[in-house]
């Protein structure tokens, strides 16, 4: 099977190379759609206030909480694909996609009707200030429109990486994120022919960034003849496969409710934050800042090794699984801590750009990053060690562990703890509980069961034979396959 532009066969050649090239795109795409958030926030902020910065605050929330529904679903498909592409299965591989995206596509249409609906009672359950509920939900209505276009985007470029190409996924990446930089300002304030749309504006031009990145994108699969693309008899495969559904879908809850897990303790931190006074709250928002950077090489390094151990155990080449998680750590803890080295010695000016010359609110951010930046360290030990366990289908012990690492242990020793040691509890709970992340992802990597999971299910042969004559040409002929 010849590889096409982008594309990677993970399963032979040298490993430490092929991941660190699959996994630097990956990483970029991470830095650009952090930069496109935090640029278009600066241009809300500059040109509308703080009532309409507080606004897009209140729907990014709900934003996130429907990229986690999905997020899963997409990892659960990826991993199927890669799986396949090591078996050289094309057919399966774009049985995978079909279903999925078929799946997206309905989550995509009840998401559009149910939410300029139910925009007010949402907003209203979040308790949005007054004067910021008007701005919310014209900006949220136009959000939940252009969400359609997020969702298919977000599964293309997924599965592109299950294929090995994690270079494509880049490029629509940039191109969405430029356009919705340019447009920002052009549609928040309006010029020429443009009207001043204000905040609608803002969510205005990320349903077109979205439009324009999904329709190049899926005209890009089709010119380069990428392996996903889905062409005569194979557009039936967009209505969903009873089975692959199933598969997809429980796989892909567990993975999705991994964000939820992550975002309700962030909820819970937060409160604990609050109660220590504007400074702290102001120095715990600069440092969240900084991880949101200190934690990308981890997770481009999990994406990668997710792909590449998925296609060698779908090629049955067990032996290179554990050599690709070995790599994998090696290289987190390369670029994780050299980028937390760097941050810890220029902690004071890059800190500065958030808290201006506000000195106490930079010293406390300070010791923030020194007690718990480097933690995520440990954070990407246990990143690692779960993309590979999950690349072989097994998501509940990741999930498990990840909820007892981030609640009985982070808030239940910041909760206990905070009477005596103050905020420093807070700070401390981080390394604890990324430490105990760690020890038992590691203790489930060596011990548990995981390996003998079995996640792509063939087809029944009889059943693709016939189906494959019902769709067949009128002459007879097979149809060609790219």
């Amino acid at each position: 099977m010849a590889s096409r532009p982008g594309q990677r066969d993970l399963t032979t050649g040298p490993i430490g190379k092929t991941l660190l090239a699959f996994a630097l795109p990956t990483l970029g795409s991470s830095v650009l759609q952090s930069l496109n958030g935090s640029i278009n926030a600066i241009w809300i902020g500059q040109f509308l206030g703080e009532r309409a910065l507080a606004a897009t605050t209140n729907a990014n929330i709900i934003m996130f909480l429907l990229i986690a529904a999905v997020f899963g679903f997409g990892m659960a498909a990826t991993i199927l694909i890669g799986q396949n592409m090591g078996r050289r299965d094309m057919d399966a591989v774009r049985r995978v996609l079909g279903t999925a995206f078929g799946l997206f596509a309905i989550i995509s249409v009840v998401t559009v009707v149910v939410g300029w609906f139910v925009a007010p009672t949402i907003l209203t359950a979040l308790s949005t200030p007054a004067e910021v509920y008007p701005l919310a939900l014209a900006y949220l209505r136009v959000i939940f429109v252009a969400m359609p276009a997020g969702f298919l985007t977000v599964l293309l470029t997924m599965a592109l990486r299950g294929t090995g190409d994690s270079l494509t996924p880049l490029k629509f990446m940039a191109l969405g994120s430029v356009v919705d930089v340019v447009l920002n300002p052009l549609f928040i304030r309006g010029i020429g022919p443009i009207p001043a749309l204000g905040i609608q504006g803002s969510a205005l031009a990320t349903l077109v960034a979205n439009g324009v990145s999904l329709s190049a994108l899926v005209w890009y699969i089709y010119a380069r003849d990428l392996p996903i693309r889905l062409r005569g008899p194979e557009m039936s495969y967009l209505r969903p496969d009873p089975t692959l559904l199933k598969s997809i879908v429980t796989k892909g809850l567990p993975m999705g409710l991994q964000m939820l897990v992550v975002s309700t303790s962030a909820l819970a931190m937060i409160g604990l934050v609050n109660r220590n006074g504007t400074s702290t709250t102001a120095a715990y928002g600069a440092a969240n800042q900084l991880w949101t950077y200190v934690q990308m090489p981890a997770m481009a390094v999990g994406a990668a090794v997710s792909a590449m151990a998925a296609q060698n155990i779908g090629a049955g080449r067990w032996d290179r699984v554990d050599r690709i998680t070995r790599d994998g750590l090696v290289m987190n803890l390369g670029l994780t801590g050299a980028l937390i080295v760097i941050l810890t010695l220029l902690d004071r000016h890059v800190l500065w750009l958030f808290l201006g010359q506000d000195a106490a609110s930079i010293d406390i951010a300070v010791r923030i990053n020194l007690l718990a930046g480097w933690s995520f360290v440990l954070f990407g030990v246990s990143m690692v060690l779960s993309a590979t366990v999950r690349a072989n289908g097994v998501v509940i012990a990741p999930l498990l562990i990840l909820a007892t690492a981030m609640f009985p242990v982070r808030f239940g020793m910041a909760y206990a703890l905070e009477p005596r040691w103050g905020a420093d509890a807070i700070w401390w709970s981080f390394p604890a509980g990324s430490f105990a992340s760690m020890i038992l992802t590691i203790a489930y990597y060596r011990f548990g069961n995981w390996r003998k999971s079995t996640l792509v299910t063939k087809p029944d042969q009889a059943e693709c034979h016939e189906q494959a004559m019902a769709e067949g040409q009128p002459t007879g002929k097979p149809m060609p396959v790219g």
